[in-house]
């Protein structure tokens, strides 16, 4: 993505260049009417343009006043090189610069995983737009968000592993069967553990024996990458009477759970005052907890 860029643009400087891109994805490859590309929101609404090397329009996104994100298109030529998460990211910088507390949009179902890595998450039943089936989803800018169901759990873990740079904090009892082996997150997993080489996951359990015996995905990918995944389990009997669990990253990034067999909690992202003290707290529990080099090692 080193040839390209991407801007916020005003509308009535960039609106040829942003209609061109809009007209290409969304009428003539999706065939939505012509008619539903513009609408009267598109002059008072934010708008980001991503431009190639001969500045050429690859790109757009829209914020509109009240939070919502749309008009998110990529031209076909240009998908699968992190165009679309820039734009998504300078959307939300966008919010944040107008101190908007929350941001929405209006996912095509294919496109769920993508906004969910963002810290996007999925709100009430799914329902058709334009022709096409779509999901709800939403970020707080101001604070955490409460999780409440098995979909916003498993976007917000896969937010947090897929937004941290180098270092990721697991503190799961028995690894989150459920939760942890869910295919986003898997594939999230798999993304952070083999993209650097330079990359660090601590993952503190509490009944390593069990784990051991029944197995988990995460287990194999440690097999393969054991100078990235370190275990833990803990030995101090004030850390074993900690019935929460928690995944952290070096991004300011949480998802934290007062009960850990549950998955009601809360998520927080880009919230480093509210992340730090859990990072704190983990390191604690991580130096008096015991080498689990076992889980590393098992013939699976």
């Amino acid at each position: 993505m080193s040839a390209l860029r991407v801007q916020q643009v005003r509308h009535e400087d960039a609106h040829a260049a942003i209609h061109a891109v809009r007209q290409r994805v969304f009428v003539q490859e999706q065939g939505i009417a012509a008619e539903l590309e513009r609408d009267a929101l598109d002059p008072v609404c934010a708008h980001v343009l991503a431009l190639d090397a001969q500045d050429q329009p690859v790109g757009t996104g829209r914020l509109a006043p009240d939070g919502r994100i749309g008009r998110m298109a990529v031209l076909a030529s240009h998908r699968n090189q992190g165009l679309g998460e820039a734009l998504l990211a300078a959307l939300v910088e966008a919010g944040r610069g107008l101190g908007l507390a929350t941001l929405y949009l209006h996912a095509q179902l294919p496109a769920r995983d993508f906004y969910a890595r963002q810290g996007f998450l999925p709100e009430g039943p799914e329902f058709e737009e334009a022709g096409i089936g779509h999901q709800q989803m939403r970020r707080r800018l101001d604070g955490p968000s409460a999780i409440s169901s098995r979909a916003e759990a498993i976007a917000a873990t896969t937010a947090v592993i897929h937004r941290a740079r180098r270092q990721l904090w697991v503190h799961s009892a028995q690894l989150d069967p459920g939760l942890l082996d869910a295919p986003p997150v898997q594939a999230a997993l798999r993304r952070f553990a083999t993209a650097r080489h330079d990359k660090q996951l601590r993952v503190i359990v509490q009944d390593a024996a069990t784990i051991a015996a029944t197995g988990a995905p995460l287990l194999a990918l440690a097999q393969r990458l054991p100078s990235v995944i370190q275990f833990r389990d803990v030995a101090d009997a004030g850390d074993r009477a900690l019935g929460s669990a928690c995944l952290l990253n070096d991004a300011g990034d949480f998802y934290f759970r007062l009960i850990g067999h549950r998955l009601d909690g809360e998520a927080g992202f880009a919230l480093p005052s509210r992340s730090q003290p859990f990072v704190q707290q983990l390191q604690r529990i991580w130096d008096r907890s015991r080498d689990c080099s076992e889980l590393r090692a098992l013939g699976i």
